[in-house]
């Protein structure tokens, strides 16, 4: 089995390669490695015959009908994306370019080789969109988390592309009859993170014995999902998933920002023995910041669909995955490869 994976050197979409691969797919990455991208996070997987990597930017379709067609894979894993909501409340124009008109790209290039194939081959092809919780807004502390047919209201640029984006999959399956699916999953965590993320900017910096930034009051709640789950339930939306549906997928586990930095201080807390100069606790180092604009309230998913439909359940917990997720940057932090003081806070 052949599978096209967009964004394969980003976080979720390296994980995904790897899962992929260790269940015998032959896996193609496109990636344009841009700053999100960490080709490191595929060592595991570089040397295998059923690896293979492609650089090239989503929205150039011309290369994605030609890369699509000499491939000719039997599902496509569209990942790649700008996601970082600061970035995109500074500089929207790439969240434009690589969020819709990306996946407008790989959609007219998916459906171009999909007319092509012959019956069998069309009836075992799926195109699986990756999006996000954002697309729905937030909530109030009272309201019940987002389902699959929760109204669409971003607050971002970054959420409003990536809703975009989903009308976008959601009508090539309407109107061209192309094999989509749809999954909105809640904030990730794990190895292999960014360092502009939450918890691997605070993992950083605490180690760092820098100042822990969180904005406003730390009070935005966040469901929480680990990394390996989120690709294992990935795999089977689009093996066992129903066409033209979307799934919502997530941790079960709502946390205050301010909470999830307390997780991870208590963590290092009990794991790094010589604090930096000058704290007792990391949690010392836990400091407030004005609140950024458009700041969302509560994201929190109900997943019933997919367990109930699907059989798929997290493994991880939010404190048994923290503790992996912060004990591997304890042993493979290198902040030399990331400039800290231009990355967003918490």
């Amino acid at each position: 089995m052949k599978a096209i994976v967009t964004g394969g050197a980003g976080f979720i979409g390296s994980a995904l390669v790897k899962k992929l691969i260790d269940l015998g797919y032959q896996v193609l990455v496109i990636d344009n490695l841009t700053y999100a991208s960490q080709l490191s996070s595929l060592e595991k997987v570089q040397d295998s015959n059923l690896y293979s990597f492609y650089k090239a930017d989503v929205a150039d379709e011309k290369a994605m009908v030609n890369v699509v067609n000499s491939f000719q894979p039997s599902f496509i894993f569209h990942l790649a994306a700008e996601t970082h909501v600061d970035r995109s409340i500074d500089s929207p124009e790439s969240f434009i370019k690589t969020n819709i008109l990306g996946t407008y790209s790989l959609l007219n290039s998916s459906l171009k080789y999909w007319r092509s194939l012959d019956k069998r081959e069309k009836d075992q092809f799926r195109f699986l969109h990756v999006s996000t919780d954002e697309v729905f807004g937030d909530l109030n502390m009272e309201d019940p988390p987002f389902c699959e047919s929760s109204n669409y209201l971003p607050s971002s640029p970054y959420s409003a592309s990536k809703a975009s984006s989903d009308h976008l999959a959601r009508a090539w399956y309407r109107t061209y009859k192309l094999p989509v699916l749809i999954s909105n999953c809640s904030n990730n965590y794990g190895p292999y993170q960014l360092y502009e993320k939450l918890i691997p900017l605070m993992i950083v910096k605490a180690l760092n014995g820098e100042k822990l930034p969180i904005y406003g009051s730390g009070m935005q709640i966040r469901d929480w999902l680990y990394v390996e789950d989120h690709v294992e339930a990935l795999i089977k939306v689009i093996q066992i998933g129903k066409i033209g549906d979307s799934y919502n997928i997530g941790g079960n586990s709502e946390k205050t920002n301010l909470e999830v930095v307390e997780q991870i201080c208590g963590i290092l807390d009990d794991l790094i023995e010589y604090k930096p100069k000058g704290i007792r606790s990391f949690t010392e180092l836990i400091s407030f910041v004005e609140d950024r604009p458009g700041h969302d309230k509560r994201y929190a998913i109900n997943s019933d669909k997919i367990t109930n439909e699907l059989n798929w359940m997290p493994n991880q917990d939010f404190e048994s995955g923290l503790k992996i997720t912060v004990q591997w940057y304890a042993e493979n932090i290198d902040s030399s490869l990331y400039d800290i003081e231009r990355i967003g806070k918490g």
